[in-house]
């Protein structure tokens, strides 16, 4: 699965879910607000492979290679290193997906 970075579609709403392609894998993705920040779920094929996990700039959301994912996604600040916030999703804060090496 190897392959430049791809970037996540979201919109900047509080709460999304979306059903997209990554690495051949058929994924949805669930991204919320919730105190004490922007949360993140990903599931494979119904299955899922890492919920309420909290998102910070730059910081790989699966981590693990056992959970069954192939390659890994982060968020990224794009005017500086704030964690990302619903308001500035898709402008500022851009979810990548990283393919596996």
């Amino acid at each position: 699965m190897d392959g430049p970075l791809s970037i996540v579609p979201l919109r900047s709403v509080p709460s999304q879910s979306l059903q997209i392609i990554l690495g051949g894998q058929d994924c949805t993705i669930r991204v919320y607000h919730k105190a004490p920040g922007l949360f993140f779920d990903l599931s494979i094929l119904d299955g899922p492979v890492v919920a309420g996990r909290i998102c910070r700039d730059r910081n790989l959301l699966v981590r693990y290679e056992r959970l069954g994912f192939s390659g890994d996604l982060f968020f990224a600040d794009t005017q500086g290193t704030d964690d990302p916030a619903w308001t500035g999703l898709r402008d500022r804060f851009q979810l990548f997906y990283l393919p596996a090496e």
